[in-house]
């Protein structure tokens, strides 16, 4: 039989975690690919920008709750990216900006911060 120390049980939680973390970005990241590479109104864009933006909300309150364990520095800077990752989102599902590479290069720094 096993035994494992608590810590070892949250070391490879955390692992989990960030695996999951990686493979939603990973998702998020091929998403907006195939968006910059799709024609004005295909539905590819208006699936890829939703999902960014579920995925930043969902990253923002979490590192914006008390129990992240991330340093408090580093939780404001995720945020302060994140904000603009949304802002930039809503720009391009107006029609106001096309910039999906800015968006997808962003998102991959992050994801490629997780490893």
């Amino acid at each position: 039989m096993y035994r494992f120390s608590y810590a070892e049980i949250l070391e490879d939680a955390s692992d989990g975690c960030r695996e999951r973390e990686r493979l939603a970005f990973d998702r998020a990241i091929d998403l907006l690919k195939a968006a910059n590479n799709a024609p004005q109104n295909a539905p590819e864009r208006s699936d890829a920008i939703s999902f960014v933006q579920r995925l930043w909300t969902i990253l923002i309150e979490d590192l914006m709750s008390s129990e992240n364990g991330l340093p408090e520095t580093l939780r404001a800077q995720l945020v302060s990216i994140g904000l603009w990752v949304m802002k930039e989102a809503d720009l391009v599902r107006r029609g106001d900006s096309q910039n999906f590479t800015a968006l997808i290069e962003i998102n991959t720094m992050i994801r490629d911060g997780l490893k």
